[in-house]
């Protein structure tokens, strides 16, 4: 079933660039977090990435020096292994799923941050989420997380035609082609917007 949503992301962004694909990159991010990154995220982020998607869902790619992902993953995992909960517990505690007693960021038995968005929400690979099948958890920038028991690309192609997968209320459609916008590799380049196929929505 994951292949499928691949096929169909694939569909809906266009044909993939693949400027920075590069095995060894994933080799040793995975080496680092001690563990292996669903396949279908790493084929998308291969294709396309850095990126932004319809203006707010940042994508990073582990080989390249600007907006690397092997870096943002560790400073965001250190920055949330700084959080105190107010009450304790996080919203939607994730440790419930996980079946661990601390919430742990950057490893096998926590949450992994994989993308963000310009509207405060993180999305993370839990590897031992939905009992042990893994699964997503998104954190709505407001401190409460939800968990998607899906892949990366059926995640993505669920909010790219309008589905709550950022908790409620956190639809982003835009009708139309999907816009994607690389990343500035330098300081002063200002990439131009590109659009995936006519998608009849």
């Amino acid at each position: 079933m994951s292949d499928s949503y691949l096929e169909r992301v694939l569909d809906m962004l266009g044909e993939p660039p693949g400027r920075y694909r590069n095995p060894m990159a994933w080799g040793e991010i995975e080496g680092e977090l001690g563990t292996i990154l669903p396949e279908g995220y790493k084929e998308i982020i291969d294709g396309y990435a850095p990126v932004l998607v319809n203006g707010h869902l940042s994508l990073k790619h582990p080989a390249t020096e600007r907006w690397n992902l092997g870096e943002w993953i560790h400073s965001t995992a250190e920055a949330w292994s700084q959080v105190e909960w107010d009450d304790g517990e996080p919203e939607g505690d994730p440790r419930i799923s996980l079946g661990t007693p601390e919430l742990e960021f950057g490893t096998p038995n926590g949450l992994i941050p994989i993308a963000s968005t310009d509207r405060g929400e993180t999305i993370f690979h839990a590897p031992r989420g939905a009992q042990g099948k893994g699964s997503l958890f998104v954190e709505d920038g407001e401190g409460e997380f939800f968990e998607y028991s899906m892949g990366f690309a059926e995640w993505l192609w669920r909010w790219l035609v309008g589905e709550e997968v950022t908790g409620p209320g956190g639809s982003a459609f835009y009708p139309g082609p999907v816009a994607l916008q690389d990343l500035p590799m330098t300081p002063t380049e200002r990439p131009e917007s590109r659009y995936g196929p006519p998608r009849g929505m």
